[in-house]
């Protein structure tokens, strides 16, 4: 049996940084991110993809409040819903292009957090454009959002994003995959959820979509996950003058560099965060690098690759070198 790999793909892969966001934008970016689904699948891997959501959701927020007073405005949970539509129908669009012989599924998909979780009280998750100063004061006052500076770059709207619990449709995905069929799941993080009389109710949210891959991959059984971004691999002493890539590394490695702060929260801190919950969770290899070098640093699905010159990969994550039991 082919061995599974669920590979997170950012919103901001779909529209880029300086981007509007235009149809015809995200068409093109979307079919350099299927080069990358084709080329993993190449090597043997059943493939979950999942995406993020948040320049997309971001700019439906805005067209739903602009919008009102011709229309009723829709709740944030519910653009999530809409915004997986739109993705997943450009995903799958795409690799009809790039891999036609390749059956696609993209999947509305609902994720259960917890109403407790903290987050709520704090939003963290940026989505939407980027503001000026003065728009981005004039917009919090005006229409009561939350606005942080993001990276320097200017001002973002964010919003809460609690972590994932579970995901709702695991067994219909498990069967997807099972037949060889490219499931598009959990995207923009999954739709919010929260048990209410027996039943689930949306809650206004916007789940981090790497978190939703891990807990998506852990609960598919998978052996590798693939979180792709815009950076080749993971640094130590990122923009210190002995700053330096980690190509392959062991998970109790990577564990030391982290409670050393190597990774902070605003910036590759989720990513090695799930990367090794995925892997103490069962999972045999993490990568975290760009889509051009997800397939070459991920390797073939049967393990029987030739060595590999590892300056020119990515970050590959794995459970350990040296024998030593990291599983539960």
């Amino acid at each position: 049996m082919s061995k599974t790999a669920v590979i997170a793909l950012g919103g901001n892969a779909f529209t880029r940084e300086g981007q509007s966001g235009s149809a015809k934008e995200q068409e093109t970016n979307a079919l350099a991110m299927a080069h990358t689904v084709a080329a993993v699948r190449a090597n043997g891997w059943n493939i979950v993809l999942v995406h993020g959501n948040g320049p997309q959701i971001g700019n439906l927020a805005i067209q739903q409040e602009e919008g009102a007073a011709l229309v009723p405005p829709q709740p944030l949970f519910v653009l999530d819903a809409m915004t997986q539509g739109e993705i997943g129908s450009l995903i799958s669009l795409a690799m009809c292009s790039v891999a036609p012989d390749v059956r696609m599924a993209a999947l509305v998909t609902h994720v259960v957090v917890s109403p407790d979780d903290p987050a709520f009280a704090k939003p963290t998750k940026p989505i939407g454009p980027f503001f000026r100063r003065d728009q981005a004061a004039r917009l919090a006052s005006e229409r009561g959002w939350d606005i942080v500076e993001d990276a320097g770059r200017g001002f973002r709207r964010v919003v809460a994003s609690p972590r994932p619990v579970r995901v709702v449709e695991t067994a219909a995905i498990r069967a997807l995959s099972s037949s060889g069929i490219v499931a598009v799941a959990g995207g923009g993080g999954g739709v919010p959820v929260v048990p209410d009389d027996g039943g689930l109710r949306g809650v206004d949210a916007v789940i981090d979509k790497d978190y939703v891959a891990e807990t998506l991959a852990t609960e598919l059984s998978a052996e590798a996950l693939i979180l792709v971004t815009g950076v080749p691999y993971v640094m130590l002493d990122f923009g210190r003058p002995n700053q330096r890539a980690l190509h392959e590394v062991d998970l109790p490695d990577l564990e030391t560099y982290q409670r050393e702060g190597h990774f902070p929260a605003g910036s590759m801190g989720p990513k090695v965060h799930a990367a090794t919950q995925f892997l103490r969770a069962g999972g045999e290899v993490a990568v975290i690098t760009t889509p051009d070098l997800a397939s070459v640093t991920l390797g073939d699905a049967s393990g029987s690759e030739e060595p590999r010159d590892e300056s020119a990969l990515g970050t590959r994550i794995v459970v350990s070198h040296r024998n030593e039991q990291v599983r539960p």
